[in-house]
């Protein structure tokens, strides 16, 4: 028995009770069916707006599409919104000559007739506690794991371009097919993407590599064209080939850099879209030596982390966002050799921020995987022990165990310049491995370096 949350059944009931038809509908239905969690839950009703809104005074309308806001409120403290769930009055729709809003909104009467505006049939079933109208056969799409246009795939694609990508991304989070007519639509509407903002592309793509299924999604963002147009830098990727003799690489760029995304260890999809496009400045680097037939991308990281920065760009990532894409790419190629020293190591960890060395190291196995090599190394075992290691060292003057107050209580000084030299000398020496980063080691060579003559004002009345 398929049961209904209790504040879904509630808001059925009101409706009903005042003589309204209403159904939970939508991608919270289908999670039902498959008994996954689901948020956000979306109704249908025949009741207008201004009737919704009397039947439940904690609602608000501010559209124009006949969508009413319910907030859900959390049972332990009834200020805190834990959800909005969303009631659209039946309606069917005409016309999208921007192919994302449509030129004109018809109530409806039917709840069928609601249904055969939604975008795929798994997404068209309602429910309302006790009966299923599903008129496109959307359960058995969910038992055959297929994704499949409600009615005409090119009228549906054509309505909202995005319904593309969408199809594609919840392809990657339940691990289902796209039907072949729906695919075939989906290839000869591509084009129609261009006229879809970069934020709702952005918001897409970063869902599809959050999924359970990212590298599958990606494959399938290549073969039905879309990659080309919202990832052209990583659809050239594919065909450039990297086996040469002296390389480990079995795949092309492209196919590598998918297979990379499948074995990155890391759910971010910053991280895993930094393992996607880890090497992409490898096509404009590739070089084939005639005699030797090797094949190098020398600097391609450095290729690849420009070529990130203006994808980030043009994606209206956030600035944080970007750096930590940027800084991934540019720095991907590190070395991991037992023989580095540890200014070498501290170096590189200035470099990626200590915040990122994790999903750096998630990156380099996904890297490694992607390529045919194994998951770990014992040089990148001991590695990952030296980079905690190095770690418990200070990396900065602020790291020190003592401040500029102390050094001025120790000199009796006041502020200045000599104080932030003394701080850098002591820091110095401690990175060297010759002090120790104690307090009372630090305060007996601060007291040695006053002997040997400081060059500081003393503290005093000023004249």
């Amino acid at each position: 028995m398929t049961n209904l949350p209790q504040p879904t059944q509630l808001i059925i009931s009101t409706l009903k009770k005042a003589g309204f038809e209403a159904y939970a509908i939508g991608g919270s239905v289908r999670d039902l069916l498959m008994d996954k969690p689901t948020k956000g839950w979306d109704f249908t009703t025949n009741a207008k707006p201004e009737e919704i809104l009397k039947l439940f005074p904690d609602s608000f309308y501010d559209n124009q599409f006949g969508t009413v806001g319910i907030k859900i409120t959390s049972k332990e403290n009834p200020e805190i919104t834990e959800d909005i769930y969303e009631i659209t009055t039946y309606r069917s729709e005409k016309g999208y000559k921007d192919h994302r809003h449509p030129d004109k909104i018809i109530w409806g009467k039917t709840v069928e007739e609601d249904l055969g505006r939604r975008d795929f049939t798994i997404n068209a079933i309602a429910f309302d506690g006790k009966n299923f109208i599903d008129p496109f056969d959307g359960r058995k799409d969910i038992e055959k794991k297929i994704i499949r246009a409600v009615g005409d795939p090119n009228a549906r694609l054509s309505e909202d371009a995005l319904r593309m990508m969408r199809a594609v991304r919840i392809a990657s989070e339940l691990g289902f097919f796209i039907d072949e007519d729906t695919l075939s639509a989906i290839k000869k509407n591509v084009g129609q993407l261009l006229t879809i903002s970069a934020e709702r592309i952005r918001d897409e793509l970063l869902k599809l590599l959050a999924s359970g299924y990212p590298a599958d999604g990606i494959l399938l963002l290549k073969n039905s064209g879309i990659l080309e147009k919202i990832l052209p830098e990583m659809d050239t990727a594919f065909g450039v080939p990297q086996k040469s003799p002296k390389r480990h690489h079995i795949y092309d760029v492209g196919t590598h850099s998918v297979m990379a995304v499948k074995f990155c260890p890391s759910s971010d999809p910053i991280v895993r879209l930094a393992t996607l496009l880890h090497d992409v400045g490898k096509p404009k680097t590739f070089q084939k030596e005639e005699k030797t037939g090797v094949i190098t991308f020398y600097n391609h990281e450095v290729v690849g982390a420009n070529i990130a920065k203006e994808i980030a760009r043009r994606l209206r990532l956030s600035k944080k966002q970007s750096e930590k894409l940027v800084t991934l790419i540019r720095w991907h190629q590190f070395t991991v050799d037992e023989r580095q020293t540890d200014s070498a190591l501290r170096r590189l960890i200035r470099r990626v921020g200590k915040e990122n060395l994790d999903d750096m190291l998630a990156l380099r196995i996904g890297d490694r995987l992607g390529g045919g090599a194994l998951e770990t190394s014992w040089r990148l075992e001991l590695f990952k022990k030296r980079l905690e290691e190095v770690q418990k060292q200070p990396f900065t003057v602020a790291d020190l165990n003592i401040n500029g107050h102390d050094v001025m209580r120790e000199l009796n000084c006041a502020p200045g310049p000599m104080v932030g030299k003394l701080l850098n000398q002591l820091f110095t020496e401690v990175e060297a491995g010759t002090l120790p980063n104690e307090r009372d080691a630090l305060l007996k060579r601060l007291g040695q370096l006053k002997l040997v003559g400081v060059s500081a004002s003393p503290i005093g009345p000023k004249e």
